[in-house]
């Protein structure tokens, strides 16, 4: 091996990588167009002469190569939240008083432009990008990374201090013009266009050839960094600091992101940009605002799915007419009945519209709905776009009301429709095929069963070849079943089967989710998991036992009796139960440690020493307590920590609140507890 060579590698990527960044960063070109590819050949050649001098992270891995088969799923290390929206400017003045109730200290704002793109988590050691992740259910996304190292802006090296380990978020997206010329491409090739960038660049990212995403040139724009030792105290600050290790940051100057004092600056940002939007280069759906000091972030804390110190500002959705060409149905798995509008194909903001919701039989006819009408149609904050009126000057004549369908469109049952409920129903549950269907692909969900290499499009092709009938026959299939399949490899098939059996360990509440009983989410299944130890006692309840659970009201309660009353439905779980699925609750995490502060309401404001806020709220939770945000009359509780807000205090002191620091609260809960348990407390175990 020449060592001359060996150094030609190293420099040639040292000095690729800078002029990438020059260029996709900072929009320099230090060399002619052939001079940087006459370097890449180079490479490119001392790479195939040396392979064992691979670099996953060679500047030739932009044009990718890599075929990745299926797309591994990976937990993320810090949880992907997605933002509430808001639609009105009034929300973002209740937003800001909200904050200000939970912590009343000085504080600021960052205001940053909403990209219309994908979001993504990336992962550097050493400097070297390693993995990048889709943000997927926000607990765990899919790997992508090989699709991820073609996309010219994101740096597949650092410059610079960079710290061992570093983990950043950004969009990828794709850019008006170039989305503008990938259409034209595929138009001139007589193939069907791409209807939005946001969809397009999502789609991009979950192709299996590499080499096809890096002709697409996604670009991507990274705003937030997340470290083990966090020394930033501003998210403002975060920007310079993701600068100088060659990151492509939303532009100051250019006033993509804006530090603002209060609440009419936040207005100032969203009036600026809601005039201007138009004019930018990639597509933006609102504005994000977002507290600006991280501490202060800390002490807001999140819900189960959005940080309470961000929110996110859409701006109102631009209105097309077009022709209402029909209505059809869909029938979901719970056997609600969805009437969908057929339009002639119309434009809105850069996507190709044919469909959208009018929800319900009273939508229909509340707006007078008929087919040929004029409708007027806006897409939104909502996937699909909605009616929202007609054009009563443009209708015909000798149009005739449009009448709901009193049939199921699938089995023909005859609908019903309760008192109170907005949708129509078919009762065919066990023997209408979309409901079947449906069924199955609720109960592999992510937060169901979880069962990889089996998703929509497979289940679809079991049902129809008549080898699943019902959630339990999942569990009879075999691999020789699968293998006749279209498209289907032996490795496919031995992954599915394998996946299936895996999904045997999922905890009792997952299993209860996947049932897909009537108004039992996730929560309610955690909390029924909680208070009957299986399947059996749960089924035996009665509407009076299971309305005195929190969160079970009249309508969950009289849906489980009414499901488990259908001899079908308790055959179905006799058979889940003799292929060995899990239907006993861990007692273990449910029992109670105590009830020494049973229905008390508590708050907790500050930071602490000994003890995490989120090991604290569940010490309070095991302990028989009620977690509350902001002091009240009915505040039993106040922690206090340092740093606490003075606001919060003072409330306290006006209604008489019992205050206690954190040794005092850990001393009472550890004083009806064990000696042992009580050592675990303090040092954080039992959390």
């Amino acid at each position: 091996m020449s060592k001359k060579d060996i150094d030609r590698i190293v420099e040639l990527r040292e000095l690729i990588h800078s002029y990438n960044t020059q260029y996709y960063i900072h929009s320099i070109s230090l060399v002619s167009d052939y001079e940087f590819d006459q370097l890449l050949k180079e490479l490119e050649e001392l790479e195939i002469k040396y392979p064992e001098l691979y670099d996953a992270n060679s500047p030739t891995k932009r044009v990718g190569g890599d075929i990745t088969k299926s797309f591994e799923t990976v937990l993320h290390k810090y949880p992907m939240l997605s933002l509430s929206n808001s639609y009105s400017k009034d929300d973002i003045a209740d937003f800001d008083q909200r904050v200000k109730k939970i912590i009343d200290v000085p504080l600021t704002y960052i205001c940053e432009l909403k990209y219309d793109g994908v979001a993504i988590s990336i992962i550097y050691k050493n400097g070297n990008l390693v993995k990048a992740i889709t943000r997927g259910d926000g607990t765990q996304g899919e790997d992508v990374t090989n699709n991820v190292r073609t996309i010219s802006s994101i740096p597949l090296v650092l410059n610079g201090d960079y710290p061992e380990n570093l983990e950043v978020r950004g969009e990828i997206m794709y850019s008006k013009s170039v989305f503008k010329e990938l259409n034209q491409n595929r138009e001139k090739q007589g193939l069907a266009l791409f209807s939005n960038p946001r969809n397009s660049a999502s789609g991009t990212l979950k192709l299996q050839d590499s080499s096809i995403v890096a002709k697409r040139k996604l670009d991507c724009f990274i705003y937030a960094v997340y470290l083990d030792n966090h020394k930033l105290n501003s998210l403002f600050l975060q920007y310079n600091y993701l600068a100088q290790f060659g990151f492509k940051i939303p532009s100051v100057e250019d006033k993509y992101v804006e530090q603002v004092n209060d609440v009419s600056g936040i207005m100032n940002f969203i009036n600026y940009w809601e005039e201007r939007k138009e004019d930018l280069p990639f597509e933006i759906d609102g504005i994000v605002i977002k507290v600006n000091e991280i501490d202060i972030q800390k002490e807001i804390g999140n819900t189960s799915k959005s940080p309470r110190w961000a929110i996110a500002y859409k701006y109102k959705a631009v209105q097309v007419s077009t022709v209402l060409e029909d209505i059809v149905y869909q029938v979901g798995r719970t056997g609600a009945i969805t009437p969908v509008a057929n339009l002639k194909a119309v434009e809105i903001s850069g996507t190709i519209v044919k469909r959208a919701s009018v929800h319900n039989a009273d939508q229909i006819e509340k707006l007078d709905l008929r087919i040929n009408d004029i409708v007027f149609v806006e897409k939104g904050g909502e996937i699909i776009p909605k009616i929202t009126g007609v054009d009563h000057s443009k209708r015909n004549a000798n149009s005739s009301k449009f009448v709901f369908s009193s049939k199921c469109p699938e089995c023909s049952s005859e609908l019903v429709r309760d008192e109170g409920e907005a949708h129509h129903y078919c009762l065919n549950s066990n023997l209408c095929p979309p409901q079947i269907k449906g069924k199955i692909i609720h109960f592999i969900g992510r937060k169901q069963l979880n069962i990889d290499g089996i998703g929509q499009e497979t289940i679809e092709q079991l049902y129809n070849e008549k080898l699943i009938e019902n959630v339990a026959d999942l569990f009879a299939l075999k691999k020789q079943d699968l293998l006749p399949l279209e498209r289907m490899a032996e490795k496919s098939a031995e992954n599915i089967i394998n996946g299936i059996q895996q999904s045997k360990s999922a905890p009792f509440h997952k299993v209860l989710f996947g049932l897909g009983i009537r108004y039992v989410g996730e929560t309610v299944a955690k909390k029924l998991t909680s208070y009957f130890k299986d399947i059996n006692q749960l089924r035996s309840s009665n509407f009076e036992e299971l309305c005195s659970i929190e969160e079970v009201g009249d309508k969950i309660a009289e849906s489980i009796v009414q499901y488990f009353s259908v001899d079908y439905n308790n055959k179905i779980i006799d058979l889940l139960l003799e292929n060995g699925l899990n239907m006993t609750s861990d007692i273990s995490e449910n029992i109670l440690k105590s009830t020494i502060l049973e229905n008390k309401k508590i708050v907790i404001s500050g930071t602490f020493k000994n003890i995490s806020r989120d090991e604290l709220k569940k010490a309070i939770e095991i302990n028989g307590g009620k977690n509350s945000s902001s002091v009240s009359k009915s505040t039993d509780i106040l922690i206090a920590g340092e740093n606490m807000g003075p606001s919060k205090l003072e409330k306290a002191e006006k209604f008489k609140v019992s205050i206690m620091n954190e040794n005092e609260f850990l001393k009472l809960i550890s004083e009806e507890n064990s000696n042992e348990d009580s050592k675990q407390y303090q040092q954080g175990e039992l959390f």
